[in-house]
């Protein structure tokens, strides 16, 4: 049996600094574990991170913007007209210039957007989502256009200075609708009306248009990247004041 101790009775150093680095690595594996959980936990409970694919919502967003979704919405805390919503495909919505295009080029990048995704910072899981603005939550009448171009909803005409319209036009969609918004269900529009394949557009699909609760992932608050378009999203609450009087 070979001695392991030096003159002295003590382990050689080299023995130590051995284990003074197994133990480092397994405290770094621990804590990277542990930061990945309360991680996957933020982003399943709380909050995430999408990509904007499309024209559909500008100018409000650009395509290639990020934005940050508070997943409390609507199960926690209640949606309200004019809110930027973030939800799953109800069925036969995501077709053309829709359909999102998320995927890295690269192995490298695909890894890290993986890794980032599952803590809700990365955009590999937008391919299956949309994003537009509330008009109408369950029970709601909305209707357009009256003969200023407005939509109306609950018989209150509303002004909306968040759309973008082509040159000349003012009507706020280029399509008639008449529409009662159902129970568990709501009516969403594209800021940018006149490229925006929404609710007017999907009644054929499944959820006949309306976007089922259920399926919506959360409400989009803040634009996250790039830098230059920080800014927090407003669901501007004067335009629906009147709306909110005639409920019931």
């Amino acid at each position: 049996m070979t001695d392991t101790t030096d003159e002295t009775g003590r382990r050689p150093r080299v023995e130590k600094k051995r284990n003074g680095v197994l133990t480092f690595l397994r405290d770094l594996v621990i804590i990277f574990i542990a930061a990945l959980l309360v991680s996957f936990l933020v982003k399943t409970f709380l909050i995430r991170s999408f990509y904007i694919p499309s024209a559909s919502m500008e100018n409000t967003l650009q395509i290639n913007d990020r934005v940050i979704v508070n997943e409390l919405v609507p199960n926690v805390v209640s949606l309200k007209r004019g809110d930027v919503v973030v939800f799953k495909d109800p069925g036969g919505w995501l077709t053309g210039s829709e359909v999102p295009n998320v995927t890295p080029d690269t192995q490298p990048a695909k890894a890290i957007d993986w890794l980032l995704t599952q803590v809700g910072l990365g955009t590999g899981d937008s391919d299956d989502h949309l994003i537009k603005r509330v008009i109408g939550l369950p029970g709601d009448k909305v209707s357009c256009c009256n003969d200023l171009g407005q939509m109306s909803v609950n018989g209150v005409p509303i002004k909306e200075p968040y759309l973008k319209l082509p040159t000349g036009e003012t009507r706020a969609s280029g399509t008639d609708f008449s529409v009662t918004v159902p129970k568990g269900t709501i009516w969403v529009m594209g800021d940018n009306r006149y490229d925006s394949k929404d609710s007017r557009y999907n009644g054929d699909t499944p959820s006949k248009g309306f976007v089922p609760l259920s399926d919506v992932t959360g409400r989009a608050f803040v634009i996250s990247w790039p830098s230059s378009r920080w800014t927090w999203l407003d669901d501007y609450p004067d335009v629906f004041a009147g709306a909110e009087e005639r409920d019931g």
